[in-house]
């Protein structure tokens, strides 16, 4: 069995802590950074980051489950459409054919890359608009919308491992204002379990999941995702999201042009 390679498991404790601290989708981050750094095929890298994912949000989930920052009945709605929509997602990559996947999988990531970048800029500026105007009574569960952002964010991590932490996110903020940015992170790492899981069946089954790649990777998700969950109500972490929209802007564009 091939040794883990720890720097990519420190690159796995980076991420990981982004993941547990932001609530940033780990696809937005990691799947690049195995592309771009180190060289990974753009399909192993969305397999093997998806099984990682896997294993390493309930953690994080597990942290804000226990602080009460989820909300469960937006979890269970987002699932009923995203389990179904990531698998579709795997099975869309596989239709592509084997010998225009990784090139049709480096665009869309490049392009998932970009949205989020936007995406971040979009929840910061949501964010201001409604800073001290955050109603004190809870969001009332939007069912018809939360099915749709379910749907979209399964279909966007089936093919490319991004957007459950980043796309979903935002539209959760711009349809429930009233959440806290807590239960946001808290409601967004839950939901993204059963998604994620759905998404990595798809990878193992049709995929390229390399398990030494995946070992490695959880060495260091696993410490940091828990840790910055434990540090994401305590921490302001919009000091970090102007280095995470460089990063995903410039990464997006390295693989698109």
């Amino acid at each position: 069995m091939p040794h883990p390679d720890f720097t990519i498991s420190l690159a796995g404790l980076l991420v990981g802590f982004v993941v547990g601290l932001t609530g940033m989708g780990g696809g937005a981050l990691m799947t690049p950074l195995l592309v771009l750094v180190f060289h990974v095929s753009p399909l192993a890298a969305v397999s093997s980051d998806l099984v990682t994912s896997l294993i390493m949000k309930p953690f994080g989930g597990a942290v804000h489950f226990r602080r009460g920052t989820v909300r469960r009945d937006i979890v269970l709605c987002l699932a009923i459409a995203s389990v179904p929509s990531a698998f579709i997602g795997v099975l869309l990559l596989k239709a592509v054919g084997a010998d225009r996947v990784e090139h049709f999988l480096q665009q869309a990531i490049g392009v998932a890359l970009i949205a989020s970048a936007g995406s971040m800029v979009l929840r910061a500026r949501i964010q201001a608009m409604r800073a001290g105007s955050r109603p004190a009574t809870s969001a009332r569960l939007n069912v018809p919308v939360t099915l749709a952002i379910g749907a979209l964010g399964g279909l966007l991590v089936g093919i490319t491992s991004v957007g459950s932490g980043s796309v979903i996110i935002v539209l959760l903020l711009t349809v429930y204002p009233s959440l806290s940015s807590a239960e946001l992170v808290g409601t967004d790492l839950v939901q993204a379990i059963p998604l994620v899981a759905s998404a990595a069946l798809g990878h193992l089954l049709f995929g390229d999941v390399q398990l030494a790649l995946t070992a490695s990777l959880l060495i260091g998700a696993l410490p940091g995702v828990i840790a910055g969950a434990l540090l994401s109500s305590r921490t302001d972490a919009r000091y970090i999201r102007p280095a995470l929209f460089v990063v995903l802007l410039v990464s997006g564009l390295k693989l698109v042009l």
